[in-house]
Order: structure tokens, then C-alpha cells, then sequence
């Protein structure tokens, strides 16, 4: 598994809109993401940094490995 490198919101953001999420709605410091068929949200922080741990279960609840997320990348 390959370490998961320190991303902003918004980096973070876009890579999930890649992978077939939405932005539902923006309110104060969070992006909350929405995926037609999945019953889970994504509230993602809009920080200048997300950290690592916050990141991989953003991932988790997404029902992603790392590297699958890692390969959407750029």
C-alpha cells in the first residue's frame, strides 16, 4: 500500500468527482459529496491540508482501497 500524500479540500474534492461523486451542498469549512446508489455522504474539510487519517476513512466510507484512489491522482 502506498502512503497517502497530504492533499487540500479541493484536491480531494475533484478526485472524487473523477470517481462519480457530487458536491451536494458547501457549508462553512466542509464540502459534503453525494454518489447516486450510496446511501453514505463524504463531508470533507475544506483545509489548506487534509490530514492522512481523516483522508483514508473518507476513502473507507467511499468503499475505495487507497489505491484506487491514489491512481485517480494526477
Amino acid at each position: 500500500m502506498r502512503k497517502i500524500p497530504l492533499l487540500s479540500g479541493q484536491e480531494v474534492v475533484k478526485i472524487f468527482k473523477r470517481l462519480g461523486w457530487e458536491v451536494a451542498r458547501h457549508r462553512g469549512s466542509h464540502i459534503i459529496l453525494v454518489k447516486e446508489g450510496n446511501i453514505a455522504t463524504l463531508s470533507v474539510p475544506n483545509h489548506h491540508e487534509v490530514a492522512r487519517g481523516t483522508l483514508r476513512s473518507l476513502i473507507a466510507r467511499a468503499g475505495l482501497s487507497v489505491d484506487e484512489f491514489l491512481n485517480e491522482i494526477r
